[in-house]
């Protein structure tokens, strides 16, 4: 790697660092905010634990598009599925963000992260759909490990990300775990 190519990746990579402090809507166990890159790494854990589970799918592509998956909100942040619009398009703000985050590195390297993201936003490839449904199931994990407020959205729980969810077999058996849990964790909250 040249001089400025290293350079620049190490810019890059600065930048990048913002996602350790880009808060979610989410806690972890413990009652902390969850940040994007706690919630990214856990996404990129659950791709390699349950990757023996898809057929014909490039393990690391997978691995990939989970990593870059939430990339731009290292500038503006995360909106909450409860909080977004129909007036506000997300992926076009990310999209923008993750130009602007990109830009030192590499034209190769910038256009692989980027053309990444696009297979993602897309589920334009197997890979591209398993990580959707790994992002979903993901955060309903976090909802059930969390400590939830009283006012937490257990139907919302329910509803989310049911289209992502569905496209794999095991991404629907895992669904239907996490499901059980939320609707336990639903009745548990009304007997308190």
């Amino acid at each position: 790697m040249s001089g400025d190519r290293l350079t620049g990746a190490l810019e890059f990579l600065r930048e990048a660092e913002r996602l350790k402090s880009t808060l979610r809507s989410g806690y972890t166990s413990t009652g902390r905010p969850e940040s994007v890159a706690e919630h990214t790494w856990r996404l990129c854990l659950m791709a390699l634990v349950f990757s023996d589970e898809f057929e014909n799918i490039d393990p690391l592509r997978l691995i990939k598009l989970c990593i870059v998956h939430d990339l731009g909100e290292a500038l503006s942040g995360d909106i909450p599925a409860v909080l977004q619009t129909e007036d506000f398009n997300k992926s076009t703000q990310e999209r923008a963000d993750l130009e602007v985050l990109t830009k030192a590195l590499h034209p190769t390297k910038r256009a692989e992260i980027l053309d990444l993201w696009e297979e993602y936003e897309a589920a334009s490839s197997p890979e591209a759909i398993l990580a959707k449904g790994l992002d979903k199931l993901e955060t309903i994990l976090q909802h059930n490990q969390r400590q939830n407020p009283a006012s937490f959205d257990y139907a919302f729980n329910l509803d989310y990300g049911q289209k992502q969810t569905s496209a794999h077999p095991f991404l629907a058996k895992v669904r239907a775990l996490l499901d059980e849990e939320t609707r336990a964790r639903a009745e548990a909250s009304k007997a308190d």
